[in-house]
């Protein structure tokens, strides 16, 4: 395995999304809430000793697995319901990430099928990863969700500090977001007059600047996507991004195995004077 992981073809990633696009959407109609406080120190320990904190809490998280599949989410408020959700997929992967280790593998992708396997079953449908991300998750119209969701990789987001909660979900997500873009999701280089952008905002850009219409693909400028991102940029990435209109590259995707906790951010990377509050209904550049 000295050659590097590579990521899922086009065919893969469009079947893919039409077998998610056919899952059942999610309807989140009720009122109830749901406690994911035992996600947390499964991901404390994460933030200690990375995938093999995991592996030394195996039991533990199999038990949170488990309490996930007897709940109907559509009985949840919409906020628990997306919360639920990103607690399920990425308590998923970080199970995968174990097995992977375990095997002595150096990604996800060496175990087959490991996105579009369908072997969950939640409310009696049974949904692979990707019919969790395309066909719940990114059907709630939200994209800070891309920020929050792991796939066990170098280049993916950190797993969030914390359970995603409904009682706070929008902190959070703004959370996620900015710590995302901090760690490298954005990578601004004025002597070059590039900003870098993870490859995610290759993929998925479009849900940033037409979140009524994901998880539907539309083509995007990628200065649209840059500027969208300003929200969650230090003040001076957005002065050099308005003023200096640099290129927009997009970052190389390293698929090698890995899980780690990011940290929170300190809030006054926030842009000054831009909102960062974003209603799963509302595009993002209104």
């Amino acid at each position: 395995m000295d050659e590097k992981p590579k990521g899922p073809s086009h065919w893969r990633v469009l079947r893919s999304l039409w077998r998610a696009s056919r899952s059942r959407p999610p309807r989140p109609t009720g009122r109830g809430t749901f406690d994911h406080e035992s996600l947390a120190p499964i991901l404390d320990l994460v933030a200690r000793s990375g995938i093999a904190g995991a592996a030394s809490l195996r039991e533990e998280l199999a038990a949170y697995r488990g309490s996930l599949g007897i709940v109907d989410p559509d009985q949840l408020n919409r906020d628990e319901a997306l919360a639920f959700w990103i607690n399920l997929y990425n308590a998923e992967v970080l199970a995968a990430a174990v097995d992977a280790r375990e095997e002595g593998l150096d990604s996800l992708l060496r175990i087959p099928d490991a996105f579009d396997r369908r072997r969950f079953t939640i409310a009696g449908e049974v949904l692979s990863l990707d019919d969790i991300e395309h066909g719940k998750i990114r059907r709630f119209g939200d994209p800070r969700i891309h920020a929050a969701l792991v796939c066990g990789c170098v280049s993916c987001p950190s797993l969030p500090a914390e359970p995603m909660r409904g009682a706070d979900l929008h902190e959070l997500l703004d959370a996620a977001t900015t710590s995302f873009l901090a760690e490298g999701g954005t990578v601004a280089d004025p002597d070059a007059g590039e900003l870098r952008l993870s490859r995610i905002f290759m993929w998925y850009g479009a849900d940033f600047v037409y979140p009524k219409t994901m998880p539907r693909w539309r083509r995007v400028a990628r200065r649209s996507i840059a500027l969208t991102l300003r929200r969650w940029m230090p003040a001076e990435e957005v002065r050099w991004l308005e003023n200096e209109r640099p290129r927009i590259q997009f970052l190389p995707y390293d698929w090698s195995l890995a899980c780690r906790v990011g940290q929170p951010p300190v809030a006054s990377t926030l842009s000054a004077g831009i909102d960062t509050r974003i209603s799963p209904r509302k595009s993002p550049t209104a």
